[in-house]
């Protein structure tokens, strides 16, 4: 597997100009037919080749020779590349969190395939068009620092403390899918868009500022730079292992419960791919019942099969930590409808 650059170079271009002649004249470019692209939201991957993209990839690769090449950004960021893609299509799969894969459907951007596997895939976590499906259930979360901090903030409003002043951060609203959560888990605890944006201006005085990235912050939290921050369960899960001061937790309302939504990785087949074959090769595989198995022993994630129940040492930790804890299921369809207003609210209250 290896990570895709954002620029093409003159000599990648003048080899992509001959692959193209060689086809014309019935010839057959080799490595434009072994490989498959994806452009995916962060999480999956690990930081040392230990993530279960890593492993999946790799097993891919060993048992069909298609090499992967792999392009990562918020949810936000890859929607947003695939688009100005549209008329020269360069991706093959793509993988986002909700609600960005739906806005992906939603413009086209997305071919209808149901991967083998599919079936056991709950309603709720694939679309009803078959233009994408979870292949990795998850929850939104933050993190603490349990170094600085015994016990995690046991409210929303505890965040609004000044010891949290500038230790406090979220990624962006609109650009990464956790940070678009972070809206909307604010609106459903405090009951309205007009309730969590007067929230959210007042967390402002504590806030660092915006991060495209999700996953930049653990590092943060575990090293004590930031005491709390975003995040989902899955890559939490996993960054702990190697971050020894990251505990997770889920915020609430005084007076309420903990609550969290499901924010599933969801990978859908890119409209007019330049590799359809393959890009279906790869996701009939990410739902493989291998793949599957391996979803929380090496990706700290839920498999998104529901006849598949793990019962490694992860899957029962994560069992453990989503105890106790409320799921409520977002209304999808408004917030695809309405998210740009709701980004705009954000930025309105917040000044970002």
């Amino acid at each position: 597997m290896r990570a895709r650059p954002l620029n093409v170079t003159a000599a990648t271009a003048a080899s992509l100009l001959l692959a193209a002649s060689l086809t014309a004249c019935g010839g057959s470019a080799a490595a434009d037919r072994n490989t498959v692209t994806v452009y995916s939201a962060d999480g999956l991957k690990g930081e040392n080749g230990d993530g279960w993209y890593d492993r999946v990839f790799d097993d891919f690769e060993k048992e069909t020779g298609i090499e992967v090449e792999y392009v990562e950004g918020g949810s936000g960021e890859m929607v947003q590349r695939a688009l100005r893609e549209k008329s020269n299509t360069q991706a093959d799969v793509l993988v986002t969190l909700p609600p960005f894969i739906q806005q992906a459907g939603g413009r086209g951007l997305l071919e209808p395939y149901e991967p083998r596997g599919s079936e056991q895939v709950s309603a709720a976590d694939k679309a009803g068009d078959g233009t994408w499906t979870a292949v990795v259930n998850n929850y939104f979360s933050f993190v603490y620092n349990k170094k600085e901090l015994k016990q995690p903030p046991a409210t929303w409003e505890e965040l609004l403390d000044e010891k949290y002043e500038n230790r406090v951060q979220y990624s962006t609203p609109g650009v990464a899918g956790d940070g678009t959560a972070v809206v909307i888990k604010a609106m459903h605890d405090f009951g309205g868009k007009e309730q969590a944006m007067a929230y959210l201006k007042k967390l402002q005085t504590n806030n660092v500022g915006p991060s495209s990235s999700t996953s930049k912050l653990a590092p943060k939290t575990d090293k004590g730079e930031l005491l709390v921050a975003n995040g989902d369960v899955q890559m939490n899960f996993a960054q702990s292992a190697s971050m020894p001061n990251l505990g997770i937790w889920f915020p609430r309302t005084r007076g309420g419960k903990p609550t969290t939504f499901a924010l599933p990785y969801a990978a859908g087949l890119v409209k007019n791919a330049p590799h359809t074959g393959n890009a279906k090769k790869l996701l009939d595989f990410m739902l493989g019942e291998q793949a599957q198995r391996q979803v929380s022993e090496i990706g700290g994630g839920f498999p998104a099969r529901g006849d598949i129940t793990p019962d490694d040492a992860n899957a029962r930790a994560l069992a453990d930590l989503m105890n106790g804890v409320e799921i409520f299921e977002p209304d999808w369809a408004d917030i695809d409808k309405n998210l740009v207003g709701y980004v705009d609210a954000w930025k309105a209250a917040t000044g970002s």
